[in-house]
């Protein structure tokens, strides 16, 4: 039977889910990391099925070298779980005959449980628990997991729903350029706060102001400005990690959010790549135009701990490093050439 306490701490976890809003890869990361230590286990890992096999999507633990990992859907244990729809558990993997040897062997696993995830009443995975030790996992540690899955289950299914509403993607996307607009920029370093206080890993928020947009409007015209920004958006998405947040904010305004980076050196050798990927010129109707931007980043929580905190640090760098450029230009010696 439960304790309080871990009801309460299953109670906790579904506000902190809440709390996360649409961000499904958080989520994912946030229940394998809450799954040691419910369970005291070695590793978690959460499975996705993707055709006959089911893939290490998000992992923690020992199971962390292994994301990406596949196993066989019918001669897994995962695989069985949602054939039946129910929890299982494995007392010594290398003694029972449903799993998969070979991969419990590779991630270093004796013992498990495993259960369903549920998306729109069917099973699309499976959230597992592993340990070391032979005999870890009882009905006890089924039973919290169960709970703890309904969680992720929901979360699936919202974020999946709301991520085909084309109405949810026009309310929270900037419509010329297709990144986030300011509202999903904020709802996420919000959740990525959250997180970056339970886990103490740093996170980064970058301010990008474009350059020149003005006069492109004003010379060109307003498609040359609209291909521009489009173009701009497009650079920082490709330059960006798969795990970070590119938004406009308004205007020429962008950020860009990097919820888990080491150090503030890291952070600038990355803004140094995103510099020499915007500055380079970009063709339309065959005309060529230069594109360049102003950057300040900050960090939490040395800048600090609130959005807004880190968003205006970011800002003020951003526009002190657009006024030395400004002055850098004034100050340069004329080219006795064009003397």
């Amino acid at each position: 039977m439960l304790t309080a306490a871990e009801l309460l701490r299953i109670i906790d976890i579904h506000g902190q889910v809440a709390e996360m809003g649409l961000d499904q890869a958080g989520v994912m990361k946030l229940v394998t990391q809450t799954t040691l230590e419910l369970v005291a286990a070695d590793g978690a890992v959460i499975e996705i099925a993707e055709g006959d096999s089911l893939s290490y999507r998000a992992a923690s633990g020992t199971a962390v070298a292994q994301l990406g990992v596949q196993v066989a859907l019918m001669a897994s244990l995962s695989g069985e779980c949602m054939r039946r729809n129910e929890a299982l558990t494995c007392t010594d993997a290398e003694e029972d005959p449903r799993v998969d040897r070979d991969a419990c062997r590779r991630v270093g696993l004796r013992s498990m449980v495993v259960v369903p995830l549920m998306h729109l009443g069917q099973p699309v995975g499976v959230l597992k628990a592993m340990s070391r030790e032979v005999g870890h996992f009882g009905p006890k540690q089924a039973e919290l997991l169960t709970l703890l899955a309904r969680v992720v289950g929901t979360a699936m299914y919202w974020a999946t729903h709301y991520g085909q509403d084309d109405l949810f993607q026009r309310a929270t996307h900037d419509d010329l350029t297709g990144v986030a607009n300011r509202a999903m920029f904020l709802e996420q370093l919000r959740g990525a706060l959250q997180r970056s206080r339970r886990t103490q890993q740093h996170l980064a928020v970058l301010m990008l102001d474009m350059d020149g947009l003005k006069p492109l409007n004003d010379h060109h015209g307003h498609s040359v400005g609209d291909a521009a920004l489009v173009e701009f958006a497009r650079r920082l998405k490709d330059t960006a990690r798969g795990e970070d947040v590119v938004a406009r904010l308004g205007g020429d305004e962008f950020a860009l959010l990097m919820p888990s980076v080491s150090d503030a050196d890291g952070v600038r050798r990355f803004e140094l790549r995103l510099q020499e990927a915007l500055r380079q010129p970009f063709v339309f109707r065959g005309q060529r135009h230069p594109v360049q931007a102003s950057c300040g980043f900050a960090m939490h929580p040395a800048d600090g701990v609130k959005a807004e905190q880190l968003i205006d640090c970011a800002d003020q760098r951003m526009y002190e490093s657009k006024r030395e450029r400004k002055k850098a230009r004034v100050d340069a010696p004329a080219d006795p050439l064009r003397a």
